[in-house]
């Protein structure tokens, strides 16, 4: 009988992601190349300069800080790059059906439950409800039209007040409207509320919710957001 090979995926390694995270990120900022490479003279440069003040007429002296200027250089690179390749993200998801549930499943952090799936959902407009849970009560968040969406919201804040009686729930709805979150900020505004419960309440509040929440499974989904391409890769 032939053994089998199933070996495992290779991962990839560090500078393969960083080329994914580099071209994903110029797809939005085409002079992001320009601005690495204008970093990194500008690293050399006050390097070099340091060791002239520092070490005048030592040439070895200069040549190394010029090189601890271009390992600053790119150290800086790094770290534009990653937040311009989040900045990215939110670019490419705005307004795209699934971007708040994608928001809420991967940049609420560890004190926040939440799901990249709708808890409330209306198959034709693909309006959608999203709801999180954490140290600063319950969230709703409505994704779609506001007029369209105000049954389903009520419904599900409702259903939070009613199993979760004395916890506040917070509703936003993501758009550019009068009174809407930019999906870019939908995440810090939820970090800033303030904490209204303990960890033991967050965990009982979580499995009430989740007790009487109808199932979800054979409504369709709104499609639109693929989290593996959504999400700027980065590098580790």
């Amino acid at each position: 009988m032939a053994a089998r090979s199933s070996q495992p995926e290779k991962k990839p390694n560090f500078f393969a992601q960083l080329k994914s995270l580099f071209v994903f990120t110029k797809e939005v900022f085409p002079w992001l190349l320009w601005a690495e490479i204008g970093i990194l003279i500008v690293g050399i440069c006050v390097g070099i300069l340091i060791g002239i003040l520092l070490t005048p007429g030592v040439l070895w002296s200069i040549i190394l800080w010029g090189v601890t200027g271009l390992l600053l250089g790119v150290l800086a690179g790094l770290m534009v790059l990653t937040r311009l390749s989040t900045k990215a993200m939110y670019e490419k998801i705005d307004g795209r059906p699934g971007a708040a549930g994608h928001v809420l499943s991967t940049s609420l952090g560890r004190s926040w439950t939440a799901s990249d799936t709708p808890v409330g959902v209306n198959p034709k407009t693909q309006d959608a409800v999203y709801r999180a849970v954490g140290r600063g009560g319950v969230v709703v968040v409505g994704e779609g039209a506001r007029g369209r969406l105000t049954r389903l919201v009520n419904e599900e804040r409702s259903k939070a007040k009613r199993v979760a009686s004395g916890v506040p729930v917070n509703v936003f709805y993501v758009g550019h409207g009068e009174g809407d979150v930019a999906i870019a900020d939908l995440a810090k505004t939820i970090k800033k509320l303030p904490k209204a419960i303990n960890r033991t309440t967050q965990a009982a509040v979580i499995k009430r919710i989740d007790s009487v929440s109808q199932s979800l499974a054979s409504l369709p989904i709104p499609k639109g957001i693929d989290p593996m391409k959504a999400r700027a890769p980065r590098p580790r």
